[in-house]
């Protein structure tokens, strides 16, 4: 069947997320056939290297082997089975897995709450966080949130978002929150990392000062704000929020969704900052791109509050068909066990100073606002050239056989986590010929 007629069908019949579909067709849609390491391949055989890891997912690449047999091997004992009133050896083993890794520190992270995917990990998270301030004692229907954070779609977690774009639609259906300004957004030119983050942790101060009392949780995005744009902050800010949740009672919320399993260069973003948050997030590269699952981490204070005899219903009622499915779980655990097998956190680290390198000229040129990256997270942020600039440079990059993705007009860089030095170089050497096409 051709690129058309399959583009056809998926018109007739396909609703696409974060999608304005009165330009779908226009936008030349690919229609991915397959994958293999690091490349996508198109219906027409083209070939694409795959910049943004199918939306910040995939570790080692499509395909791998290892995560392949991991799978069809647990496929031949167990598909499914619920996770309430009973166990498997894989979700076991799993979270014993992911507890050996998680940040160390003045507390321990200490249980695994299996989750589908990021949104209703951090709705999990959320409803945590306060069943534990009323079954502490004191109920607190509070969240601080930072301005242009993005926890998911879902209506708990679009409650502790700030970017109006996606959220602002909803506000009359979300919960009762206090916005802190981001560390993350200010000036480079004039404005010191350092000193941002100084003036954000001022305005939290204020807040908590304020509501502390009432507030159940601080949820941050450690160290980069993602789906903002790639926008990087200093680590002074998560000290400053990890010590502000202890002096008020609060508990931390580390969303590692995007961040965590190895994409700053530390297993977790929040290493970076030495703290250990009470409650921590992790999905997307946790299964290396191949299946939805998430987990939230949460210390023994966290879980100590939630036990009780039947009758006091201190129970975390809280669950969905597939919590832990084998399938994932076993994607899950061999993903995590190659990332210590092959060192792959050696890997980013080399990884990321190859793109700062690659990448540093770029900020020289012009029409190039901002360059920012933590790991082998970055971006290339671009002027407003009429309409959908960083669409554009996207469009130009793909047909130099480079899959990227846009937010607003800052071109994202997030390939996956084995990508070799090699293929770096023809990523951030296409971004570079396509930014000469749009921007000259």
């Amino acid at each position: 069947m051709s690129t058309a007629e399959w583009l056809a069908r998926d018109a007739a019949s396909v609703w696409h997320p974060f999608t304005q579909h009165s330009v779908w067709l226009s936008d030349e849609p690919t229609v991915v056939e397959r994958a293999e390491g690091a490349w996508l391949y198109d219906t027409d055989g083209r070939r694409y290297l795959d910049g943004v890891s199918s939306l910040w997912v995939t570790t080692f690449g499509h395909g791998e082997p290892a995560i392949n047999d991991a799978i069809r091997e647990q496929l031949g004992r167990l598909d499914h089975a619920t996770f309430l009133g009973s166990t498997h050896p894989v979700a076991i083993e799993l979270a014993e897995e992911l507890l050996s890794v998680a940040p160390r520190g003045d507390r321990r992270l200490s249980k695994v709450f299996y989750a589908g995917d990021g949104s209703s990990a951090v709705e999990a998270a959320i409803k945590m966080a306060y069943q534990h301030s009323v079954q502490s004692g004191r109920a607190r229907p509070l969240f601080v949130r930072l301005t242009e954070a993005y926890h998911g779609d879902t209506l708990g977690a679009v409650s502790v978002g700030g970017i109006d774009l996606f959220h602002a639609t909803y506000k009359p259906l979300l919960l009762k929150t206090l916005a802190a300004p981001s560390p993350a957004v200010y000036d480079r030119a004039s404005v010191s990392a350092a000193d941002a983050a100084a003036e954000a942790i001022r305005a939290l101060d204020a807040i908590m000062a304020e509501h502390g009392d009432d507030v159940s949780a601080i949820i941050v995005e450690p160290m980069v704000q993602a789906a903002a744009g790639i926008l990087t902050y200093d680590a002074s800010y998560l000290k400053a929020a990890r010590e502000l949740a202890d002096r008020h009672g609060a508990l931390l919320i580390c969303d590692e969704v995007a961040t965590g399993v190895g994409r700053t260069g530390r297993m977790w973003a929040s290493e970076h900052a030495g703290i250990v948050p009470d409650l921590l997030i992790t999905a997307k590269g946790l299964t290396g791109g191949y299946l939805p699952l998430s987990a939230v981490l949460a210390t023994d204070d966290v879980y100590a509050s939630f036990l009780g005899a039947p009758a006091e219903a201190r129970t975390f009622f809280h669950g969905h068909t597939y919590t832990a499915n084998p399938l994932c779980a076993a994607a899950a655990l061999a993903n995590l066990r190659l990332m210590r097998e092959r060192d792959l956190l050696g890997h980013v680290s080399a990884l990321g100073e190859r793109f700062g390198e690659l990448l540093a000229p770029l900020a020289a040129r012009p029409g190039v606002t901002n360059v920012r990256r933590l790991g082998v997270m970055a971006a290339v942020e671009v002027a407003a050239l009429g309409e959908r600039t960083g669409f554009r440079v996207c469009q130009a990059a793909k047909k130099r056989g480079v899959w990227l993705r846009p937010l607003g007009d800052a071109i994202v860089i997030m390939p996956p986590l084995a990508l070799s030095m090699d293929e770096a170089e023809i990523l951030v050497g296409a971004l570079d010929e396509a930014l000469s096409e749009v921007i000259g």
